[in-house]
């Protein structure tokens, strides 16, 4: 038998209770449909960088290119700590042989795009990266990326798939 496809993903998309209120935003299909071929490297920024739970939510704020990591009531910056766990992460993920990764989409840390990022003014705008997926896809330029929103259009889902199995297969050559 083949060695499965190895995908990184978002713990909470797997059922895991790391969310800042203790909660998961499991994904059936992830887990049920797509989880029969592949093999998942769950990966959550904010536990692993060394938040509990629960903990205060986190939101990006400032310059959409280069935005900081804060706490939503005590606006407490938390950047540097996530730049510095998500650099030395993304390295110990070169040992995973990941063929793609599965991102949760609208958070801080692991929205790939798309992700609120508050002005001066406490006004949002869906124009950011999180913090670790944007290191992640800077050190993983060609590795195929999604998140599990953009999953459940039938033709994002099929090239995902499509890109992620023509990879694996590529590697094994």
């Amino acid at each position: 038998m083949r060695p499965k496809i190895r995908l990184g993903i978002s713990t909470c998309l797997l059922g895991g209770n790391v969310r800042f209120d203790g909660g998961h935003k499991l994904d059936r299909f992830l887990t049920d449909t797509l989880g029969q071929y592949v093999e998942y490297v769950p990966v959550c920024p904010e536990v692993e960088c060394g938040f509990g739970i629960p903990r205060e939510p986190f939101r990006l704020v400032g310059d959409p290119q280069n935005p900081r990591l804060v706490t939503t009531r005590t606006d407490v910056d938390h950047t540097e700590q996530m730049v510095e766990w998500a650099l030395k992460r993304v390295k110990q993920l070169e040992k995973e042989d990941l063929c793609g990764y599965i991102f949760k989409s609208g958070s801080p840390s692991s929205g790939m795009e798309r992700v609120k990022v508050y002005d001066r003014n406490g006004v949002p705008a869906k124009v950011g990266v999180g913090v670790f997926a944007h290191i992640f896809k800077e050190h993983f330029p060609l590795l195929p990326v999604e998140d599990e929103g953009r999953l459940h259009d039938p033709g994002l889902r099929e090239n995902f798939i499509e890109r992620i199995f023509a990879l694996k297969r590529w590697r094994e050559r």
